[in-house]
């Protein structure tokens, strides 16, 4: 069955913002052998909330797609939106939070906050996801281009895991390109041996033995999860002092130092609204004896349904290096997890030892690239340029090595200047 496109670039009013300002919505439709699909942008997020914590609701979307964590985003960094909403025989099928941001003269059409996002799915309901692969070809790529390219040149999702929970991503059929990272899971356990059966169960425990042996040795430790707010607001301050000193030390730029970047977090924290399932939760490793009350690991969880993500984590190299307390903390966090019934304890996009150590299982991650305007074209090359030249530094160790220690040499923090 042929699709049969319409667009309207009209703009109207719907609920007035406070400000009293209007609210553009672009539409795009077609007649499929699903029914009719039907897509309108939005730009605003409360005409949505409902429906939007609705899907947020389906344990196969994203937990960094919810409203909550969105708003938080959206109101410490003020972007413009762009929100498809898409109804499939008027019921609400999909929604794509996204943002517009411009990069030099392009404007790109992102998920909201991906620049802290460990895995991108979009809004979908379940029974769109099994009819995704029954619309005409292209016909979704071609209302996305009809409804988006008033907004941005480039719709450019990056993050997206093509194959999750044993489902196909709707969007798998768009242009897309391999992301040259991949993320790391640890399928959970009733309990901890467990968890650790499938890794070198042996070898790990020994170190956790003696880790605390250590430790012990220095006067003890604790493991914090602060409840009260208060609490968590100088616990995450806390972790942004690590994080710079870290950073700084490598010569590396400071991704937790803008205040918006800060100011969301805090917010995250804000909007706990209790229960096992938490936008951000914070825990570390406070030592006793010599060291009473300092921190010597932090890291920051999200949790949705039976998933848990680590979305950072920071150590005070200063503090009993020794016994490894950011590799402690990563015990006493997925061991607590899996008492907790959660099923899978993510460490999210990003290849680095600690994750293969602790993972079984990697999950490939794909960029959606669909140029919307001519702009966008070029824009879309270059991105693929640059994620098959960073794939090929990173397929090759040494390489990846010499050019991350050059990283650090230009990039090295410059001593103080003294007085004159």
């Amino acid at each position: 069955m042929r699709a049969q496109i319409r667009h309207d670039a009209m703009a109207f009013a719907e609920d007035l913002p406070d400000d009293g300002a209007t609210v553009e919505r672009n539409r795009a439709a077609l007649d499929s052998p699903a029914g009719r699909l039907s897509l309108t942008v939005h730009q605003r997020m409360k005409p949505l909330e409902q429906v939007w914590r609705q899907l947020e609701a389906d344990p196969w979307n994203s937990l960094h797609h919810g409203y909550d964590w969105c708003r938080a985003w959206v109101e410490t960094h003020g972007h413009t939106l762009a929100i498809v909403e898409g109804r499939l025989n008027d019921e609400t099928a999909f929604l794509l939070p996204l943002e517009i941001e411009r990069h030099y003269l392009v404007r790109n059409a992102r998920f909201i906050g991906s620049a802290f996002t460990n895995f991108n799915s979009g809004l979908f309901s379940a029974r769109f996801r099994s009819v995704a692969s029954t619309l005409p070809s292209h016909s979704l790529e071609t209302l996305l281009v009809e409804a988006l390219r008033d907004h941005a040149d480039l719709l450019s999702l990056t993050n997206i895991p093509f194959n999750w929970r044993g489902e196909r991503h709707p969007l798998s059929a768009l242009p897309h390109i391999r992301n040259q990272n991949a993320s790391f899971q640890l399928p959970l356990c009733a309990t901890m041996e467990e968890t650790i059966a499938p890794l070198n169960a042996k070898s790990r425990r020994k170190k956790y033995r003696a880790q605390i042996r250590k430790l012990e040795a220095a006067g003890g430790f604790e493991h914090i999860r602060p409840t009260k707010l208060a609490e968590q607001q100088a616990l995450l301050e806390r972790f942004f002092q690590q994080k710079a000193a870290r950073f700084a030390s490598g010569g590396l730029p400071n991704v937790f130092q803008p205040a918006e970047t800060q100011a969301f977090f805090r917010m995250l924290l804000e909007v706990d609204r209790g229960g096992s399932d938490v936008p951000l939760e914070l825990h570390a490793v406070r030592l006793k004896g010599e060291h009473d009350g300092k921190i010597a690991a932090i890291t920051g969880l999200s949790r949705k349904g039976d998933h848990v993500i680590c979305q950072f984590g920071s150590i005070d190299d200063s503090l009993m290096a020794e016994a490894s307390p950011g590799e402690l903390l990563f015990w006493l966090v997925i061991e607590r997890s899996a008492l907790n019934g959660a099923a899978l304890f993510d460490f999210g996009i990003g290849d680095q030892d600690y994750k293969r150590r602790w993972c079984s299982v990697q999950t490939v991650h794909h960029d959606v690239l669909l140029p919307l305007r001519p702009a966008g074209h070029l824009a879309a090359m270059t991105h693929r340029s640059l994620t098959r030249t960073k794939t090929f530094i990173k397929g090759n160790p040494h390489l990846y090595t010499l050019i991350q220690r050059m990283r650090a040499q230009s990039t090295a923090a410059p001593t103080a200047k003294p007085e004159d």
